[in-house]
């Protein structure tokens, strides 16, 4: 995404024929998705749209203007019918008069529930004054880059006046809220043909008296910014040149697999946070450049990029050319450190005296020359929108320095609106976090019945999952299940065999690099085999020890490491089986390799408790449905042990357990995540049976 893509010029696609067929309303919808579906004319929650429609009162019956406008924390992208408050445009009116001036407008906000129509229960945003005293009866609300870049510019009025003549006016900063709606409204009175304004170092206001017309303005005007930095920057250095070379691609996400757990841990101390790593053009060319400290060093400008980003990255002291990633990690504790004082510092100048208490001091965005960028949140979809905000703001910054000289918020400005009153409101109405809210998740066998169910389960709680199963097409299938439930953010996949000590490496480097370390290992794959032990061959004894035991030992070792760096706890969830504790005809492999299983656990549960990671075990009994490992011999050679059949066989199992009950791999992974949750954070070393009852496997 580059402000300069005039080869990608903005696509009007408005369907006539299909907005027949719409009202007002649904038009405002309409137009609120197209423009929402290119991340060039606004991003991720950013910006609003309004159309102010004829309706009938609900209870006199006769018609009024009812104001349509996105409400509070909506998406114009994804907003349905029910994203938009409606309020009575003359009850918004009327508060022009209990307006007591500019240090009293964020009361104002009290007032807009009384001005709701038709008992909406969506509520207003700040910016609804804004929507409401432009007279024109449709406005668009816009965060473009190549528009905010001028907004953002020192010369940010003559650059409009220059690229729009009359046609777009120019407003200095002011933080959203009532006083800037009547500075709207007084522009538009004075500026009767104006066709919309740029506000400084925040974005674009359009109008028009038709929804299809204002749509096409607003692409317009964005189309002739971006055309315009096209001709002004065509052949100049960016951001002053290239200072540093990146690393190849493996290289880089190599690189961010060793930063991301370590920097997990150090910023993770009052909640877990996840990561996401960037490494795409517009970030590449900006970690590398000379101009890149100075600029990173400003913070961003837009209210709605900076709380996303924060004041401004930390920058990590990394030499891409002598590329040390030792000697980055020993600097990194100190870098983090200073961060931390810088924030506090910040916060102590500029805090007032009703100021919310100060919050995370920590970085939300990591730079990393020759490497990318890495951003972390509370959960795996505010990390990668923090991110993307944070590319906006690069496009922003290219654009005003090619042209002019890019300025950030002042620090003064940027503090009341990271630290607003009516921003802190917001945050204390958001619902609690879930149980596993910012925990990871890798879950071997993950594509089979129990490993899907466990995956499902944390994925309620909050939890990001790495499913790993070396059945690729079963793999892809569970995933796209689960993503089309959970989102695509907070599912993926890896091929990975257990028994391969370089394929579990790799799957650790991109657990690390896909959501910034691990939390939770459930070591689930499995086989099962059956045979009298005189025809017991040794590939087949082999076979299963080095996927019962081996491999999960193989796994293990590999999640210490990291559990090691991160220094934040963790659990680990062997899914053993009851075989491992009472002894079966027919399968001394199976059993024995279960056994061992339990006993690895026992050891681990040693060395990890004193870095506060648990280790446990569940252990399974006859649990058919959906497992893979039932759908083959072993099926039918414990049916033949048993001396039953196929579909006698989980009755079978049924009636031999003590509550004569069968077996699912919901219940296995109930019995998962209590062992990984909160909920069992003072136990390790245990052992839960999830069998329906059975008197061999008593633990003792």
């Amino acid at each position: 995404m580059t402000i300069s893509s005039s080869h990608q010029r903005l696509e009007n696609k408005w369907d006539e024929a299909r907005a027949r067929t719409m009202n007002e309303p649904e038009k405002l919808l309409y137009r609120s998705n197209l423009l929402g579906s290119d991340k060039r004319i606004t991003n991720y929650g950013g910006g609003n749209t309004s159309a102010k429609v004829m309706q009938d009162d609900p209870l006199t019956g006769d018609a009024v203007e009812v104001l349509w406008v996105k409400g509070s924390g909506g998406d114009v992208g994804s907003i349905k019918m029910d994203g938009f408050s409606t309020l009575y445009m003359d009850k918004l009116n009327a508060l022009r008069d209990l307006y007591r001036g500019v240090d009293f407008q964020d009361e104002m906000v009290g007032y807009l529930p009384h001005c709701t129509f038709n008992l909406n229960p969506r509520a207003a945003s700040i910016d609804t004054p804004l929507h409401a005293y432009v007279p024109a009866k449709h406005v668009d609300h816009m965060h473009p880059d190549a528009i905010i870049a001028i907004a953002a510019a020192k010369d940010s009025k003559a650059l409009t006046q220059q690229i729009f003549g009359d046609r777009i006016g120019w407003l200095p900063w002011k933080k959203p809220g009532y006083e800037l709606g009547l500075w709207l409204s007084d522009f538009c009175a004075q500026n009767p043909q104006a066709q919309g304004v740029v506000l400084e170092s925040h974005g674009l206001f359009t109008w028009a008296d038709d929804a299809q017309d204002c749509y096409a303005l607003s692409l317009e005007i964005i189309q002739t910014a971006m055309d315009w930095f096209a001709e002004q920057t065509a052949g100049k250095d960016t951001f002053g040149g290239a200072v540093h070379q990146s690393l190849d691609a493996d290289a880089r996400r190599a690189a961010a697999a060793r930063l991301m757990p370590a920097i997990r841990g150090m910023v993770s101390e009052k909640q877990h946070m996840v990561g996401h790593f960037t490494d795409d053009d517009a970030v590449l060319e900006f970690v590398n450049a000379h101009d890149m400290p100075r600029l990173a060093a400003l913070g961003t400008s837009c209210p709605d990029h900076f709380l996303r980003t924060k004041i401004c990255p930390l920058v990590v002291d990394f030499n891409p050319a002598k590329p040390d990633m030792d000697a980055t990690l020993s600097g990194l504790a100190g870098a983090v450190t200073t961060y931390r004082e810088n924030y506090e510092a910040y916060y102590n100048r500029c805090k007032r005296d009703d100021s919310p208490a100060i919050r995370d001091p920590n970085a939300v965005v990591y730079l990393i020359p020759g490497v990318g960028m890495i951003t972390f949140a509370k959960d795996k979809a505010t990390a990668r929108i923090s991110g993307e905000f944070y590319v906006n703001a690069i496009n922003v910054m290219r654009g005003a320095d090619a042209v002019s000289e890019y300025q950030g918020l002042p620090e003064q400005e940027a503090f009341d609106i990271e630290y607003w009153l009516l921003e802190e409101a917001k945050l204390q109405r958001m619902p609690a976090p879930k149980s596993m809210a910012g925990r990871v998740a890798l879950i071997t066998g993950g594509a089979g019945g129990i490993g899907a169910a466990t995956a499902e389960r944390y994925l309620r709680e909050g939890a990001c999952v790495m499913l790993a199963d070396i059945d690729d097409a079963a793999l892809a299938e569970t995933a796209a299940r689960l993503s089309a439930r959970f989102s695509a953010d907070v599912v993926r996949t890896v091929s990975m065999d257990v028994t391969d000590e370089a394929a579990v490496a790799a799957a650790y480097d991109q657990i690390a690099a896909e959501f910034g370390g691990i939390d939770i290992l459930v070591s689930n794959a499995g086989i099962a085999s059956s045979a009298p032990i005189e025809d017991t061959t040794l590939e087949l004894w082999n076979k299963n020890m080095s996927i019962l035991s081996t491999g999960y030992f193989l796994v293990s070792r590999a999640a210490f490491k990291v559990f090691r760096v991160q220094d934040m706890g963790g659990a680990v969830v062997f899914v053993a089986s009851k075989n491992g504790l009472a002894a079966s005809p027919n399968a001394a492999a199976y059993c024995t390799a279960k056994a061992s299983e339990i006993h690895l656990a026992r050891c681990l549960a040693l060395e990890g408790a004193p870095m506060g990671v648990r280790v446990n075990v569940v252990n399974p009994d006859a649990v058919l449905k959906g497992s893979k490992i039932w759908e083959g011999e072993w099926l039918e050679q414990r049916a033949d042990t048993y001396g039953t059949d196929k579909d006698g066989l989980e009755a079978m199992y049924r009636e031999r357990s003590m509550l004569k009950r069968s077996v699912l791999p919901e219940d296995i992974a109930e019995a998962a995540y209590f062992l990984a949750s909160d909920h069992s954070a003072k136990s390790t070393g245990n052992i839960i049976n999830v069998d329906a009852g059975n008197v061999q496997a008593f633990t003792r």
